[in-house]
């Protein structure tokens, strides 16, 4: 592993510094929103009777960025963001019916607790992560198809099994992207914390990350909650 140049410590340093602002601003706003839903009749009342068409608007949201990150300025990047994290909270109030309060902050604390230390190790390493994106991606899919087979199949051991494997990817995730991160504000340049690119990238850099994040969290939250609930 080279050694960074005093411009490229500079760049990598307002570059993810930007990108951890976005990410942290976007869980307050979830976290604040999913409280919120919780706390209000009426809200929940809607997320409740509107839960598909949130969560659809959830997946549209999240692709389209993906998609437009190219075609957008990052003013709007930061808008779409922002949304995403909102409509998060709103999908995610549940969990302070189903969960108890204790459970929740635990595996929020633990998750920030592995996610910190899997992006230290991402950005340290000297490893090439690039090569399990693969096997990371797959690992993804897989946790979708067990999850949707988890409907019909039921079982508590199963539902276990797919929270701890779920911890391991996403943790493993956060690495790999922590990683694609710091090589991406590399090859940007001295310029690109100036630019409305190094905005945009910062923005969906906190997406990428966010998302590592939540899923922690939730996998952590069905682990420690065992489906206990406030009741």
């Amino acid at each position: 592993m080279y050694s960074l140049t005093q411009s490229q410590a500079v760049t990598l340093r307002n570059f993810l510094g930007r990108t951890f602002s976005w990410m942290t601003a976007g869980l307050v706003m979830t976290a604040i929103t999913a409280y919120s839903a919780a706390s209000s009749e009426g809200l929940y009342a809607f997320v409740r009777s509107n839960y598909l068409m949130l969560v659809l608007l959830q997946l549209g949201l999240v692709f389209g960025l993906g998609f437009l990150i190219n075609r957008i300025n990052g003013a709007t990047a930061g808008v779409l963001f922002s949304l995403y994290s909102v409509l998060t909270g709103l999908t995610l109030s549940g969990i302070f019916f189903r969960y108890a309060g204790s459970d929740i902050t635990l595996a929020f604390v633990t998750a920030a607790g592995m996610f910190g230390a899997m992006a230290v190790i991402g950005y340290t390493t000297k490893m090439d992560l690039s090569r399990f994106g693969t096997i990371l991606f797959m690992g993804v899919i897989g946790l979708v198809i067990a999850s949707i087979a988890n409907i019909w199949i039921g079982g508590s051991a199963f539902s276990m099994a797919i929270a701890v494997v779920g911890v391991i990817i996403f943790c493993a995730l956060t690495a790999y992207d922590m990683q694609k991160l710091k090589e991406m504000a590399l090859s940007g340049g001295p310029g690109l914390t100036q630019s409305d690119m190094g905005e945009k990238m910062a923005v969906f850099g906190a997406l990428t990350l966010y998302l590592d994040f939540i899923n922690i969290f939730l996998f952590l939250l069905r682990l420690f909650g065992g489906g206990r609930s406030n009741d």
